[in-house]
């Protein structure tokens, strides 16, 4: 299924200079990481952008400007983006990451899909798992340490979904299956059927 996909995007046009920009959005605890890592093998080792390593703990959802300057500039001139990672032990901003300019460059995580940035995407994907459940599984692997944070991640993830929500524009949902995942036409298709090869 993941390959039909992947063969699927690399057929796109691009969206951001020579790069087919995929977004991977869903409820945190639903899957993304994993989803993303199967289809950039599948992809042949695609690039993937991590938004944990643009949010931080001062503004979960205030990366707009990051991913903008330090991500889509480059990357729409056909560079590598060069930026720094945020360092969620140290509360920095200090790990240097390079994402090259590759044909499809996946970006996972909660929002990837904002309206900030659907204009630079060639798709984009919501894994299809209800919060409830996929918070429940966060909260489960991350053990009861993290229970603040998770308090604290949950009430700003409601916020922002209830202002800028994702599912609506998805061209894909994506359900996971017995074996694998299941590909659903998303809300968002009819726009994507016009300007890709989704529909």
């Amino acid at each position: 299924m993941l390959g039909g996909l992947a063969a699927r995007l690399r057929e796109l046009p691009p969206s951001c200079g020579p790069v087919r920009l995929v977004a991977v959005d869903g409820h945190a605890g639903s899957g993304k990481s994993t989803l993303t890592r199967r289809l950039a093998e599948e992809l042949g080792g695609a690039p993937v952008l991590h938004l944990d390593d643009l949010a931080c703990h001062a503004g979960f959802f205030d990366w707009t400007e990051r991913l903008a300057d330090g991500v889509v500039a480059p990357l729409g001139r056909g560079t590598s983006a060069r930026f720094l990672g945020y360092d969620w032990e140290r509360r920095s901003f200090s790990r240097p990451l390079s994402l090259p300019p590759d044909p499809v460059v996946l970006v996972e995580g909660v929002g990837a899909g904002r309206a900030a940035v659907r204009p630079v995407l060639s798709a984009l994907l919501w894994l299809d798992v209800s919060p409830a459940t996929a918070w429940e599984r966060g909260r489960r692997r991350d053990g009861p340490g993290l229970a603040a944070f998770w308090d604290d991640w949950t009430a700003a993830e409601r916020a922002h979904f209830a202002a800028d929500p994702t599912r609506p524009f998805a061209d894909l949902l994506v359900r996971q299956a017995p074996e694998g995942y299941a590909l659903l036409p998303g809300p968002g298709g009819a726009r994507t059927a016009r300007r890709s090869h989704f529909g």
